[in-house]
């Protein structure tokens, strides 16, 4: 039994290192560099201000101290202080409101850019990889996005600026206290980057690892829930998720361990910069070498710098944070599709249907030998094929080869003369219209998901296509019609129900070819009829291929292909494949209970 919820995403290192990471972030923000520029100027002219701040309040007690004969000097010392402040104040709150329009587009284009790749991936990644995991990685990057964002540019930025700028101007003016505030604050960086990185990074990456074996696991027993009541096993299914979540409890203690030992190093580091800083300014006015406000001015750049520093501290753990929420989808954007468009690829020009597989030769990744290997077959405009045979003997995979779900090894499929490898897939999939076993429709309403095939569809037509499909008098029953929601994958609506509202989806794309994975099997006798009669009427006029489970079903075809392991062992019409007493003799008087 699986006691936890892993997919190849989360097996595989991504070997991304931050600087990597950093970059992929800073792409999005060179993108406005009207918005980042406005951002980044008012930031630098307010730190001059922020910088102003130990000079100001020393110039400002220097009066004071001097007594109150000298009010006027005193006074105005006091409206430079409030005014450095305020300016600050002001020129911040301006580079902030170029910040967020800026953070705003980017989120937006993280998320957009993250699932247009994720869905450009092959469906072995997505059968590879949890949805619900792959949901919380996307999730989880536009906060890291927005958490390394807000560290880099609106926190330690500035701080970097400040603290550089302090302990500059003490250099100038008491070498010894400048050399001792280089020193730690230095220090303070150094050690803090190392600790984050090499200490608690490793860590961290496996905190967030387990955050989307949560999502995974919450997924799959989110969407099976009926399977879950139908076994009362909302128990078991809980004991699962609880595993996970104890791992991942495991892991946070460790990781927000680590971190807090980073933040205490940090913490005393701040403890001798205090010490340090206004016990050499004490020692300084001893000796008569500094004033009054000289020890303010130590006091309040203490002040500043531990804010700074604390602010920097914090913001480099966050960033670091940050970079591994987002390390997955700047994976991604790595990543090539691993089925992808030919350079210059063009539209597919749909015309008749005819299809043609010329010496195709696939193997599945997994396997050691290829599935097929020289196959040929053609199939005429109009003809209706049935593909018949064993699990695993190819049936399914014709059908991913002819949409294109996976690429060839050798040969080539072509649709009305075009080779599908050269045209978009986009285009050659909408040639193709599907009504799968089970069709999965979205939580939206019946509309809409009849006109996923042909979203410019009117209502005129979308109840057009729900007649022809014999779905329009149970949906029109529905308290809200055709506005009715189906709830996720169409909960809401009966097999048969979702079936109809499939072939009325495949009426309304009007593709010249239909791939219909036999519809009825699991439906009972009346319904089966209803959908039986929808898909005739869908099939007249169209290149079909059936996949058959029952072979009552296709005895109307005109060809019957019998597979077996890749290979076409017989075909026919029902009547001559019987007649040769071969294998769909046999498959068929399994069937009829004659065996």
């Amino acid at each position: 039994m699986t006691d936890h919820y892993e997919d190849i995403d989360d097996e595989q290192p991504k070997g991304l290192k931050n600087q990597q990471v950093a970059g992929f972030i800073a792409r999005f923000w060179l993108r406005r560099p009207w918005l980042l520029a406005g951002s980044v100027g008012f930031t630098l002219i307010s730190i001059g201000f922020d910088l102003s701040m130990p000079w100001a309040a020393g110039r400002l007690i220097d009066q004071v101290a001097a007594g109150p004969a000298q009010l006027t000097p005193a006074w105005r010392a006091w409206a430079v202080f409030v005014g450095v402040y305020f300016a600050f104040t002001v020129l911040r709150n301006v580079s902030i409101r170029f910040w967020i329009p800026l953070a705003s587009h980017n989120m937006k284009a993280v998320t957009d850019e993250g699932f247009a790749k994720v869905q450009s991936f092959s469906a072995d990644w997505h059968a590879d990889n949890f949805a619900g995991a792959t949901v919380r990685r996307l999730t989880r990057a536009v906060a890291g996005y927005d958490a390394v964002s807000d560290a880099v540019l609106i926190f330690l930025g500035p701080a970097v600026l400040v603290l550089v700028g302090l302990c500059g101007m003490m250099l100038v003016r008491w070498p010894v206290v400048g050399l001792f505030a280089s020193v730690v604050v230095g220090l303070y960086v150094f050690s803090n980057i190392v600790f984050t990185n090499l200490y608690a990074r490793p860590s961290n990456l496996r905190l967030v690892g387990l955050d989307s074996r949560i999502g995974g696991a919450l997924s799959d027993a989110i969407s099976s829930n009926p399977t879950v009541k139908s076994f009362g096993a909302e128990a078991r299914e809980e004991a699962r998720v609880a595993g996970v979540t104890e791992m991942w409890r495991k892991a946070a203690n460790t990781t927000w361990h680590r971190f807090t030992d980073v933040w205490l190093v940090h913490s005393l580091l701040l403890v001798v910069l205090q010490a340090g800083l206004t016990g050499l300014l004490l020692w300084l006015w001893s000796k008569g070498e500094a004033s009054a406000g000289d020890v303010a001015f130590a006091i309040t750049s203490f002040m500043l710098m531990t804010g700074y520093l604390r602010n920097l501290g914090e913001n480099i753990r966050n960033a670091q944070r940050g970079l591994d929420d987002a390390e997955n989808v700047a994976h991604y954007a790595l990543m090539e599709p691993q089925v992808r468009d030919a350079d210059g690829a063009e539209p597919l020009r749909p015309a008749r249907g005819a299809i043609v597989l010329d010496h195709i030769r696939f193997r599945y990744k997994s396997a050691d030998t290829p599935l097929y290997d020289d196959f040929s077959l053609a199939i005429a405009p109009g003809e209706r094929v049935a593909l018949v045979g064993p699990t695993g003997s190819g049936k399914s995979t014709f059908v991913k080869l002819v949409q294109r779900l996976y690429d060839l090894d050798g040969g080539r499929i072509l649709i009305d003369g075009q080779d599908i490898a050269t045209v978009a897939q986009a285009s050659l999939r909408q040639a193709i219209a599907m009504v799968p076993q089970d069709p999965s429709l979205f939580h939206r309403t019946i509309a809409e998901n009849i006109a996923y095939g042909r979203p410019g569809a009117s209502h005129e037509e979308i109840v057009e296509a729900a007649r022809r499909a014999r779905a329009h008098d149970f949906i029109s029953a529905l308290p809200n019609g055709y506005d009715t929601l189906v709830g996720e994958r169409g909960v809401k609506l009966s097999g048969g129900e979702r079936q109809r509202v499939a072939i009325a989806r495949a009426f309304l794309a009007g593709a010249p070819i239909l791939v219909l994975d036999e519809a009825t099997s699991s439906l009972d006798v009346e319904t089966e009829l209803e959908v039986q009669a929808a898909t005739d009427a869908l099939m007249a006029g169209r290149t079909t291929i059936v996949i058959a489970h029952r072979l009552s079903t296709i005895r109307g075809a005109d060809r019957i292909l019998v597979f077996d392991h890749g290979r076409v062992v017989e075909e026919g019409r029902h009547g001559e494949l019987v007649a040769k007493g071969g294998a769909y003799a046999r498959l068929n008087a399994i069937t009829e209970g004659a065996a």
